[in-house]
């Protein structure tokens, strides 16, 4: 075949001056922080509430948390230092869950009886919690201020002297905290047992709490105790 004719059979050549060709860059990752955070203390607090249905506070870790939101430690450590950071979380999340509005819309002695009621009922099913709050400062904690806010108005609209106050809402929470826990005791817990002959008093007097067949005996013990305070607290009215 004439050299002429011959197919061209070598690649093409690019020009000297050709730019080579460059992969396209991938695109950066903008500098600072996520528009939208990806923790704050409601998103926390969510999260802490479903790990304790799940697995019990004995299971409400910061470990077992941060696990649970997808995050590293240390992000949970952003925006709360500790466990006890997590439980105060909680706490003022459960405290816009008890009944205040009767404070202000019905005699002072039935919206006391409503509040305790709830209030009892709400932290019966959080009772390790108790031991914590109990001791805890209640500073920037904005549910269970609104909380002893209506609670506070109450009373002094009712005639309280401001000095008995926080002195009668204490009182009324030891009581409330008390019987909290009363609600999951087990039915036999004053059951002498071996000792019932030489505790007849005693003996009797739980034979007749079971005679009358209350089904519920931590209500009946809370409706006495708490009638008892408010009759008692009344008196203190100007």
């Amino acid at each position: 075949m004439p050299a002429a004719a011959r197919p061209n059979t070598k690649p093409p050549v690019a020009p000297r001056d050709a730019a080579p060709r460059v992969a396209a860059a991938p695109a950066k990752r903008r500098a600072g922080r996520p528009a939208t955070a990806v923790l704050d203390q409601a998103v926390i607090t969510s999260a802490a509430l479903q790990l304790i249905g799940k697995s019990g506070y004995d299971g409400l870790t910061m470990a077992a948390l941060a696990r649970s939101l997808n995050v590293a430690p240390s992000a949970l450590y952003n925006h709360v230092a500790s466990k006890r950071d997590v439980l105060v979380l909680v706490e003022d999340h459960l405290a816009a869950l008890v009944d205040v509005s009767a404070f202000g819309a019905e005699p002072w002695d039935e919206a006391v009886r409503r509040w305790a009621w709830s209030y009892r009922d709400v932290f019966s099913k959080h009772t390790p919690l108790i031991p914590v709050i109990a001791v805890l400062p209640v500073t920037d904690a904005p549910q269970t201020l609104a909380m002893y806010e209506a609670v506070s108005q109450g009373l002094r609209e009712a005639g309280f002297p401001e000095e008995r106050i926080i002195s009668s809402i204490v009182a009324l929470e030891s009581f409330i905290f008390g019987s909290a826990f009363d609600v999951t005791a087990p039915a036999d817990i004053f059951d002498p047992g071996s000792m019932a002959e030489s505790t007849p008093s005693f003996t009797a007097a739980v034979r007749s709490l079971a005679e009358q067949g209350h089904e519920k005996p931590a209500d009946a013990a809370f409706s006495l105790g708490l009638e008892a305070l408010i009759s008692g607290l009344g008196a203190l009215r100007r």
